[in-house]
């Protein structure tokens, strides 16, 4: 079914495209030519002026071949931009059945190898005249730094009832049926500067009263479902000067909602009780960047993925992710959507690699799933 070396041909050109994130002009033009070229509609949507990006999120659609309005839209969903270092990617296959690069910088499996699956899958699909209903492949930019491209897009250009990312660690098999909600916090500390060594009790210490807030909090594994971390700490300023300003970066992320809100506000009390112990004040401002998602695996998406699975003889399995991707944001556009693995090792290391045996097990999952959605 699945044409295992041009596949790799597909996966092997598309990594050799430069397109760190923010930087991804290139790899856009390249897959707009490419999906043409496949007879899909293929559309750049304006996500590029608010995500400040090299390109929108392109939506490319297959339209059906089977006129029966039970069948559902699908859409998979990848991303076309990597982490750093990701150019002049140089793939080596090795003897041993992996693809790597070499050595210098990442592979980029992490997502290409869901978009090369993508293109394999549409290319069997018309060769063996498989019908199908609607599917919408949507590739999408900025996912790396914090999923602005998928954050920008407008809902109403997706009309998709299920839908399947192609974009997570994990064996050939693995579903994540769940995965956190994620909030972006700043905090900043007021202090009040004084001569350290003259009279330093005539000043507010903004480094103090952050490092007692911080002492109050909980971060780290808060329980199964939530986790906050504090990833920056800076207060700059002369040695014999009382510091009066601090700023802190931190993030929490929990699978259920309302433990994610818990979580902020218990964070945003230890600052506001510190600063008002020390008579001062701070400024707590934080953004749920994206919800939580999740799907119990009797949930529809799920048997859906989990019987095209079956049909292929591979096992399923589902789990809760600790991260976030793009499905967290089809969610809640309200397309229960799923993150599928695709097989890659080691992603955002220079050690990534991916067996092609999982490139091949990608690109006949999708076929699965779109056979298993006509079932109707």
């Amino acid at each position: 079914m699945i044409e295992q070396n041009r596949l790799i041909e597909e996966f092997i050109s598309l990594v050799k495209v430069d397109s760190e994130t923010r930087f991804e002009q290139q790899i856009s033009v390249v897959l707009k030519e490419k999906f043409s070229k496949l007879g899909l509609q293929v559309v750049e949507d304006d996500s590029m002026a608010k995500s400040g990006h090299g390109s929108g999120n392109l939506i490319c659609t297959l339209e059906a071949t089977d006129a029966n309005p039970a069948i559902p839209v699908i859409l998979f969903t990848s991303h076309m931009d990597t982490v750093a270092p990701g150019n002049g990617i140089k793939p080596q296959i090795g003897e041993d059945g992996y693809i790597r690069s070499d050595g210098t910088t990442i592979l980029g499996s992490d997502d290409k190898a869901g978009i090369a699956a993508m293109i394999e899958a549409i290319q069997v699909l018309k060769e063996q005249n498989i019908p199908h209903g609607r599917i919408e492949f949507v590739i999408t930019a900025g996912e790396e730094s914090g999923l602005k491209g998928s954050r920008a897009m407008d809902p109403k250009a997706i009309s998709a009832k299920f839908g399947f990312a192609l974009d997570s660690n994990g064996s050939i098999g693995d579903i994540a049926t769940a995965a956190p909600g994620r909030a972006e916090i700043e905090i900043i500390f007021n202090g009040k500067s004084a001569h350290a060594g003259v009279n330093p009790e005539d000043g507010i210490s903004a480094i103090q009263v952050a490092s007692k807030a911080v002492a109050r909090m909980s971060l780290g594994r808060i329980d199964s479902e939530t986790t906050a971390n504090i990833g920056s700490f800076s207060g700059v300023g002369p040695l014999n000067v009382v510091c009066d300003k601090v700023r802190m970066e931190a993030e929490a992320r929990s699978i259920v909602q309302h433990k994610l809100e818990a979580q902020i506000a218990a964070m945003k009390e230890a600052c506001e009780a510190a600063a008002a112990e020390a008579q001062t004040t701070c400024e707590f401002n934080s953004e749920i960047v994206y919800a939580s998602y999740m799907h119990d695996d009797n949930a529809p998406v799920v048997q859906l993925a989990s019987r095209a699975l079956t049909s292929l003889g591979l096992p399923t399995r589902t789990f809760h992710s600790g991260g976030g991707s793009d499905a967290n944001i089809f969610n809640g556009m309200g397309v229960p959507t799923v993150n599928l693995a695709v097989g890659y090792k080691e992603i955002h290391t220079v050690k990534e690699h991916i067996a092609i045996s999982d490139l091949v097990k990608t690109a006949e999952l999708v076929v699965a799933i779109v056979k298993e959605t006509a079932k109707v």
